[in-house]
């Protein structure tokens, strides 16, 4: 499953949104360094389509797709330095698969803020100038330790050298790896070397009443190759804890059309650059996750790796063919069910059965 670790610095409504996503109880107060271990929760991802499905085909069970949300503890300025508890959750967020970064855009006396006033566009580069400063040292450190091998064998790792170099370059021009645009390759190199800015980013301002967070915005289009979402977090916890029918009303009331989770945890998926395929065995409906241009043979995999080693081939029609007609086995007479190989690269929404020898 894949994982969003929640970053940010001490008392920016992190365990707040964090409760909210999952129902949780990561402990919240209003002084710095209130979460010391690390929270987890699983959340479904929201999909319009697999409602749908649910309601015209009526299984027993359906299963979403879900993220893991991970609590990390606030970072300060100095983190890379080992301030505050800078070097245990640097080494956490190395673990994720994508940073959700929570930003302050509200003014709460009785919240204390580390700073003395409320500027989230410098909260923000400051959370991000230590994962840029983490990553200059982790490249320099490697860099270091493999000279010697690169001056022995200098066309043998040539590729790897200039790698390497790229990036503290752009790392040391205050560029994150992110802007270089990596693919799923890339992001696993990356993971495995520790690197962090080269991460899937997105920016959460959480904000309070009508105040709006157009500079976020505007750092996510010009400048950091992120995507942002706004919400209020306190009133998402407030509405979390609603039955639905009072949630509804309420939301009625105020004007509010979606939940802000829900745009979160869509956007997380989004950010991953991942899609969505169904299947349907046995009355249960289920909704998977793969990267973009995913083959059949790997889709299956993902279900199990019996059915990867043996794929014959799958059979595929659109979620929105089987939502008209209700009937997998109506599709099939008609003769509308596309027969594909193991190259088929799976689409955003197919619904797929897979035929294999065990």
């Amino acid at each position: 499953m894949l994982s969003v670790g929640i970053v940010g610095l001490p008392n920016v409504g992190k365990s707040t949104l964090f409760n909210a996503l999952t129902s949780g109880h990561a402990e919240m107060s209003n002084y710095p360094f209130t979460t010391i271990d690390s929270n987890v929760g699983v959340v479904p991802v929201p999909d319009a389509r697999l409602d749908n499905l649910t309601r015209a085909l009526r299984p027993q069970k359906t299963t979403p797709c879900a993220i893991r949300f991970i609590d990390i503890a606030g970072l300060v300025k100095g983190a890379s330095r080992g301030e505050g508890l800078g070097n245990r959750f640097l080494g956490e967020i190395r673990q994720v698969d994508a940073i959700a970064h929570v930003v302050r855009c509200f003014d709460t006396p009785n919240v204390a803020h580390v700073f003395a006033d409320l500027d989230p566009i410098r909260d923000a580069e400051v959370i991000e100038t230590e994962l840029v400063l983490a990553d200059l040292e982790i490249l320099q450190r490697a860099m270091a330790k493999m000279d010697k091998e690169w001056r022995t064998h200098p066309q043998d790792h040539a590729v790897e050298r200039q790698r390497f170099e790229h990036y503290r370059s752009m790392i040391e021009g205050g560029t994150p790896l992110r802007a270089t645009s990596p693919d799923a390759n890339d992001r696993r190199w990356m993971k495995t070397a520790g690197l962090l800015t080269g991460k899937p980013l997105l920016l959460v301002a959480n904000v309070s009443g009508e105040r709006e967070a157009g500079a976020l915005d505007q750092l996510c289009t010009e400048r950091d190759h992120s995507s942002c979402v706004s919400l209020d977090a306190d009133l998402e916890l407030e509405l979390a804890a609603m039955d639905p029918d009072e949630r509804k009303l309420f939301m009625e009331e105020l004007g509010i059309t979606s939940l802000g989770l829900n745009r979160l945890t869509r956007a997380a998926f989004d950010l991953l650059g991942l899609i969505t395929f169904y299947t349907v065995v046995k009355d249960k409906l289920q909704a998977w996750e793969v990267p973009a241009g995913t083959p059949a043979a790997i889709a299956a995999g993902r279900i199990h790796s019996d059915m990867e080693r043996g794929f014959i081939r799958a059979e595929v029609v659109t979620a929105d063919e089987l939502c008209e007609t209700g009937d997998l086995h109506e599709i099939r007479s008609r003769g509308h069910l596309k027969t594909v190989g193991r190259e088929y690269e799976v689409k955003d929404g197919d619904v797929m059965e897979f035929l294999f020898n065990v």
